[in-house]
């Protein structure tokens, strides 16, 4: 807020204490005022300096003489200096407190004067909070009726300034008015070039909050037209602030974008010398509170040490007295210090040893990370060969009698790749790594695939199935599908594995629908063995199982554990409900946001025409050999033309050599990997489509991948329906 006509006129600099206790009566004897003034003097020329530590007790020394003298006027200062100090170093509250001290030393001693500059800082201080600005321009309004007696027109123009300025923060223009126009009468002062500029600025402002475009660029250039012209830069980069609010509101886009600019620039200049404000404004705060604790046991002492000067009638017996204090202080001093010593050094073992623990700690987080990424891999690359050759057997017709037995090793191979994805998804989540995605899908068909998923399994246990989905939820939901997908897998899993010759339920219903949100509540029911009372919570444990009779289906025990960590994503909590004998009901609620209709366009490019991959040329680029014939296996059952590299330096020739569709790409090969190939490739040929066919989690290399120069990425072992999207999607383009 406008204070500079008020800040020169007083002389204040910014300076910070605390003072509690009051002071002792006026019994000494009188302090010259030229001794006042040197240490007002001192005071303010240490702030000048930021030397806030000296500035303080300066100023706390001319509170306490100003108090023995009897100086109102000198106390005044003090407080007043006080509460600048606590401004200038954002602590507001003790701001306010001092400077309505210095407003009751100002009335008791009868100034006018020093009223107007107590009312106007506590307007300064108010006017800047948007609940409280009301209060600001009554206390400016006070600062106007203590000083209107003056002829000085000086000491009225800061209040009335301040006021229009408040106003037009605020967007209130007509009540600004007034005070802007009785502002411009006051200003008789040509040479004061700072406080000319303000006002132009100020009726550009208010020229602009009326829509009276020509006044306002009138003001507004002769705002600026000074402000540089004398170097004003605080001034210079607010007028053109305001400038380009008014450009960029008149349509005048380019012109405001330039005085943006300019604002811009002038605010660097400003930042600089801000920013040291900033930072010993920040030190000093420290020092304050630092010295102010050392003032208060300083206060204490001299108060004690006065009431035994004023109660004493014996000088030997205070001597004495104070003798004995002193070594009892000296005493616990001395013990005191062996014990912070003692206690300095324990902390700086423990201290050691924290660190100690961390650095290993974070060193095995490390190697628990790089673990888990190598399992991943190393895990995923050979069931990758399982489930491709798996998937193509049980597709030929020619070996019918053996269709029981591939389907047997088809469920292992899934069961197994789902146990590993267990395991994974439970480290991502212990290392924060599992993040929401919001994406539109069909909650009819993602629950109608989690049913199909389960078939096999299904007849293996001679159960049934039932999907009961509330016709009144929305068709299309937006929210984190693959999350909702796998609490729902889990738990059907669950119920399948506690539940032979028997039914299992997939509920959904909805709750409640407001605006664009639906609250749907999930239920899997199932009608098996049950659980003790004593394990429903311990279920949810990692690691935790309880006893089953059905073999043909254990688990890892991480299963619930997964389940109620993903909820805890969608702010939501798992329930149980079990009856021994008699089954049990897992239930939960979600909220999401209401999805859109996907258009028909969008359902073509994810259901495109087999055949037009026939005659297509891919490269499979792999250092597995099992991989690259299960690819290309299941590639040339679609008619494509396929050719093999065993590494990326091996791919690059063939890419040189011959022309190729598309390219499978490996990440991890000897030689040159798959990335560093990506990148070579994308130097001779930017155009040809490259897919990252990868074993490695998305979340650990995604970036890198696409970084790269890669297309999209297909993670092993995958879906084959969906491999076929991806590289159709990439081949149409």
């Amino acid at each position: 807020m406008y204070n500079s006509l008020f800040l020169k006129k007083i002389l204040f600099c910014l300076l910070g204490s605390l003072v509690f206790f009051n002071l002792p009566s006026v019994t000494a004897q009188k302090i010259p005022k030229d001794s006042l003034e040197v240490l007002y003097r001192i005071s303010e020329n240490a702030l000048y300096k930021h030397q806030y530590r000296n500035s303080i007790e300066s100023a706390v020394t001319l509170l306490r003489e100003a108090t023995k003298s009897g100086s109102y006027y000198y106390q005044f200062n003090a407080y007043n200096l006080l509460g600048m100090s606590y401004e200038d170093v954002k602590d507001t509250a003790r701001a306010k407190k001092y400077y309505k001290l210095a407003l009751e030393r100002a009335k008791t001693a009868q100034n006018d004067t020093l009223m107007g500059w107590a009312y106007n800082n506590l307007g300064n201080m108010y006017s800047a909070e948007e609940d409280n600005y009301q209060t600001g321009i009554d206390y400016y309004n006070r600062a106007i009726e203590a000083v209107e007696k003056f002829e000085d027109s000086i000491e009225l123009l800061t209040p009335f300034i301040n006021i229009a300025w408040t106003y037009l923060e605020f967007c209130e223009f007509d009540k600004a008015y007034p005070y802007l126009k009785k502002s411009s009468e006051l200003f008789n002062n040509p040479k004061d070039r700072l406080t000319q500029t303000q006002l132009f600025n100020l009726w550009g402002m208010y020229h602009s909050g009326k829509n009276n475009e020509e006044q306002a660029r009138e003001f507004f250039t002769k705002s600026l037209s000074i402000a540089e012209k004398d170097s004003l830069f605080i001034e210079a980069s607010t007028a053109y602030k305001q400038y380009a609010n008014f450009l960029y509101k008149t349509g005048d886009y380019a012109e405001a974008f330039k005085a943006l600019q300019k604002h811009n620039k002038y605010q660097d200049k400003v930042f600089e010398k801000e920013k040291i404000k900033q930072i010993e404004a920040a030190n000093a705060k420290f020092e304050v509170s630092e010295y102010r604790r050392n003032l208060e046991l300083a206060q204490k002492k001299q108060l004690y040490k006065d009431k035994i000067i004023e109660n004493s009638r014996n000088v030997v017996w205070i001597l004495i007295g104070s003798a004995f204090i002193l070594l009892v202080i000296l005493v616990i001093l001395y013990r005191t210090n062996k014990t912070k010593k003692a206690l300095i050094e324990e902390l700086q073992q423990k201290n050691q040893e924290l660190i100690t623990a961390k650095e290993e700690a974070v060193r095995l987080s490390n190697l628990k990370t790089q673990f888990f990424s190598t399992v991943n891999h190393e895990l995923r690359t050979p069931l990758y060969g399982v489930v491709g050759l798996t998937s193509l057997l049980l597709e030929d017709k020619s070996i019918s009698k053996h269709q029981e037995d591939l389907k047997s090793l088809k469920f292992s191979a899934d069961y197994l790749l789902a146990l590993i994805n267990d395991v994974l998804q439970m480290n991502k989540m212990e290392s924060n790594l599992v993040k929401l995605e919001n994406m539109n899908f069909n909650l009819y068909d993602l629950m109608s695939s989690i049913v199909k998923s389960f078939e096999f399994t299904r007849l293996q246990n001679k159960n049934s199935i039932h999907l009961e989905i509330d016709k009144n939820i929305p068709k299309f939901l937006r929210g984190d599908s693959i999350r909702i997908s796998q609490i729902l897998m889990n738990l059907t899993g669950n119920a399948m594995k506690f539940t032979e010759d028997g039914h299992i339920w997939l509920i959904a219903r909805l709750v409640s629908q407001e605006k664009n949100k639906s609250t749907v509540y999930f239920e899997v029911r199932d009608s098996g063995s049950g659980i003790p009372t004593n394990k429903q919570q311990e279920i949810f444990e990692e690691f935790s199982q309880l006893r089953n009779h059905n073999y043909n289906y254990q688990g890892t025990g991480l299963g619930l554990s997964i389940v109620k960590r993903l909820l805890q994503l969608f702010d939501s909590t798992i329930h149980v409900a079990s009856e021994e004998g008699k089954g049990s009901a897992f239930s939960f609620e979600i909220t999401f946001e209401n999805g859109f209709n996907i258009s028909k366009e969008k359902i073509e490019e994810f259901n495109l025409n087999d055949g037009s991959l026939v005659g297509k040329r891919i490269l499979v680029v792999d250092d597995n050999r099992i991989n690259r014939a299960v690819t290309k296996r299941i590639l040339e059952k679609k008619g494509v033309v396929c050719n093999e590299a065993i590494d990326g330096e091996s791919a690059i020739n063939k890419i040189k050599e011959e022309a190729y569709d598309l390219v499978l790409m490996d990440i991890n090969m000897p030689n040159i990997n798959g990335l560093e190939a990506t990148r070579t490739i994308r130097g001779f040929n930017k155009d040809l489509p490259i897919i990252a066919l990868t074993a490695v989690e998305i979340e650990e290399m995604s970036e890198q991948i696409i970084a790269s120069g890669m297309n999209d990425i297909i993670v092993k072992p995958y879906d084959i329906p969906q491999f076929f999207q991806t590289i159709m999607k990439m081949l149409q383009g």
